[in-house]
């Protein structure tokens, strides 16, 4: 019997925070592991948790701070995306407050503005620029 592989569910965060000078921007965390480069936090989903719930905690593990869910933003499925395996992210917006520290896989963190943005990101770079185009239409908690 032929055995069948399923992609795994991952998720990603863009978590809005602002600067201690006030300016707006997107924690990017810079990856220890391959595939090496600047992402967004996020990771893969356990057993018996929920997107959002893997978002939470996702999000708490990488960065130390705890986000509030604003909406789903976008499902990326590309079997491409990620060079290790075929995932299903589903990305999330959400805010923050305070200042991110670096844990768990994450290497480094910084705060981001768009204009910052000008490096690819380790996943969907083609796509960098549309985490700062926010559809009025998605979903909202």
């Amino acid at each position: 019997m032929k055995k069948h592989k399923c992609p795994i569910p991952t998720v990603d965060i863009i978590i809005e925070i602002k600067r201690k000078n006030g300016q707006e921007g997107i924690i990017l965390i810079k990856r220890k592991n391959p595939p090496h480069g600047w992402a967004l936090p996020g990771g893969f989903v356990d057993c018996g948790e929920s997107l959002e719930e893997a978002a939470v905690r996702e999000a708490k593990e990488e960065t130390s701070l705890d986000i509030k869910l604003k909406s789903q933003f976008h499902t990326y499925s590309d079997p491409k995306r990620d060079p290790r395996k075929h995932t299903i992210s589903t990305v999330y917006v959400a805010t923050a407050q305070g200042r991110p520290k670096a844990q768990d896989d994450a290497q480094d963190i910084r705060i981001f503005t768009e204009e910052e943005i000008n490096f690819p990101l380790a996943f969907d770079s083609p796509r960098r620029k549309s985490i700062f185009l926010l559809p009025s239409t998605i979903k909202r908690y």
